[in-house]
């Protein structure tokens, strides 16, 4: 289909943060270009789209529906460990929210782990979705709580390498047994709602997922069991299989498609370089100085495949609008038939003779709709932002920036010190065509440890990996994935898992894949007058079902004194 207006106010929405970027597990991987700029001075969240005031109105319902609280706890649980040299005898306020609405007496408390975000993202999930069905259920406390270095839950005066030194998820952990153990509910204060007295489950998704998988067996006395939801827990440096469930669950004449389009621009950027100017210009990108950089921009729209969603209230469609662009059998919308010559003789120069014909439409839709969803907002802006500035992950000087309002730093240093997951094009075997460019090399992407670390060194996958990385399992521990999701492949669905990622599923420890679904599908839930026929889907209601019959069955184990 050509672009349409739809299009443009779905995806004109630019959040600017920097193209190197290992995109977190949570964040969305999309032509909203959800990763870190150099230059954060063109910022159209929500501009022109029609759902931001009413994003905008629910945050504040939800705010004054669920007061945030701060518990105090200790900036350095580990004394005894020398990484964390010099050590902190301080606390700092750790931020959450809770719904008590369905809490009866020896009830559970339900935690979900918030992970690489602000809290406030996850406040919908009190009021619908898995952790309020769960409290429902069980007539238990939902819980959202705040992770160590994100939102306003800061133990440090700034952003600093030195005093990034604590955000590890050994200490994230600690925080979380912590809180089981300490907490005071407003409300509840003549009761003692503590682990281990009471019972805590926890939830979390993504990268919050393997973090309550790890929970469950560094802190098994306080946490009676967890859901870990497209759990990563298995931590890879060089994850270039991120785009592998794209290319076999994606509309396979849009994979064709976009995997020649994209290696006939590597080919000119890597063996045809006089050609390079030409092709920087076809796209409006000549003031993008860095091959590397317009390379991974034409990279960006295939992302978009994870933040697709059953919910249509967070569900993305960009890559399925993207697909339709460029597999529209005209032209779109302003795309010129005057750049036919040029683009054949592109084509050409990428190694696409034989597609000439076949290719033409096809590029063209494909540098009208870079064009339009990513060259024009910056150009067009009241900011005066160059392309370089907006998408160039080259800028050291923006990088030593290190104040609070810098949050943007604090993923990646979690991802350049212990968690890796750089998606690479370099990495894919030279049997197939990547999905994204070839320069996305490791060396490329991880700019940013070093410019804004200083890290020079690959990560130490061994401090995630120690917990079973692909294998983990423990009484009471749930795995749940998505059958299509991009972070598979780190997780205990992965084909490279024990028996390739097959498992029986038992009450006492479930293992399940829920079908179609992308990322932790679970963990989202409508209001009983927005369902339908097929709202939910019917493979995540009954994953649901499941996860709820399994956590009261949990509950009656614990009644019971079972350990």
């Amino acid at each position: 289909m050509p672009i349409t207006r739809k299009i443009l106010l779905s995806l004109l929405l630019l959040t600017n943060v920097s193209s190197s970027l290992a995109l977190n597990p949570m964040q969305k991987r999309v032509g909203r270009h959800n990763v870190v700029t150099c230059a954060q001075k063109v910022d159209h969240s929500g501009q022109g789209s029609p759902d931001s005031q009413y994003l905008q109105k629910r945050e504040v319902d939800l705010a004054s529906l669920y007061p945030e609280h701060n518990i105090s706890v200790p900036i350095d649980h580990f004394h005894n460990d020398t990484s964390y040299e010099p050590h902190s005898s301080g606390t700092f306020d750790l931020r959450y929210w809770f719904d008590a609405s369905y809490y009866k007496d020896g009830g559970p408390v339900i935690v979900l782990q918030s992970g690489e975000t602000d809290g406030t993202g996850r406040l919908p999930f009190l009021q619908k979705g898995l952790l309020h069905q769960l409290a429902q259920a069980t007539n238990g406390i939902g819980v959202v709580l705040e992770h160590r270095y994100y939102g306003t839950s800061f133990p440090t005066p700034d952003l600093s390498t030195k005093n990034l030194r604590f955000l590890t998820t050994d200490q994230a952990l600690a925080d979380m047994a912590y809180f089981a153990q300490h907490v005071i509910f407003e409300g509840l204060e003549e009761k003692n709602l503590t682990a281990p007295g009471t019972a805590y489950f926890g939830y979390g998704g993504s990268y919050a997922g393997a973090f309550v998988a790890f929970l469950r067996l560094v802190y098994p006395d306080v946490y009676y069991g967890t859901i870990s939801s497209s759990g990563v827990t298995q931590a890879i440096w060089d994850f270039w299989t991120y785009y592998e469930p794209v290319r076999e669950y994606g509309p396979p004449n849009c994979i064709s498609i976009h995997t020649k389009l994209i290696n006939v621009v590597d080919i000119i950027l890597q063996n045809n370089k006089k050609y390079i100017p030409q092709l920087k210009i076809a796209f409006g990108l000549e003031g993008i100085t860095y091959d590397d950089d317009f390379a991974q921009l034409l990279s960006y729209p295939i992302g978009g495949w994870q933040g697709r969603n059953w919910d249509p209230e967070v569900n993305d469609p960009s890559f399925d609008e993207y697909c339709g662009n460029i597999t529209y059998p005209s032209l779109t919308n302003n795309a010129s038939a005057n750049a036919t010559a040029n683009i054949r003789e592109l084509l050409h120069a990428g190694g696409y003779s034989d597609y000439n014909s076949a290719l033409t439409i096809p590029m063209i839709n494909f540098i009208n709709y870079i064009k339009t969803i990513y060259v024009s907002p910056v150009l067009n802006s009241d900011g005066n932002q160059t392309l370089d500035q907006a998408y160039s992950t080259h800028n050291q000087t923006f990088y030593r920036q290190d104040d609070l309002s810098q949050t943007w730093r604090s993923w990646p240093y979690q991802y350049c010190t212990q968690w890796g997951f750089l998606q690479t094009g370099s990495g894919v075997p030279s049997d197939r065509l990547s999905l994204v460019s070839r320069l996305l090399t490791l060396e490329y992407n991880s700019l940013i440890c070093r410019y804004a670390f200083n890290i020079t060194t690959p990560p130490d996958t061994e401090a995630v990996n120690k917990y079973g990385g692909f294998n983990i399992s423990y009484p009471r521990l749930a795995i749940i994935d998505g059958e299509e999701d991009p972070w598979r492949g780190a997780s205990p669905h992965s084909p490279q898992a024990k028996n390739g990622g097959n498992r029986t599923s038992t009450t006492e420890e479930p293992f399940l894949l829920i079908d179609g679904a992308v990322h932790h599908w679970d963990e989202n839930g409508l209001f009983p007058n927005e369902t339908t026929a097929t709202l939910p889907p019917a493979p995540v209601k009954e994953v649901q079902a499941q996860e709820v019959a399994f956590v009261k069955a949990w509950l009656e184990d614990f009644r019971a004194g079972k350990a």
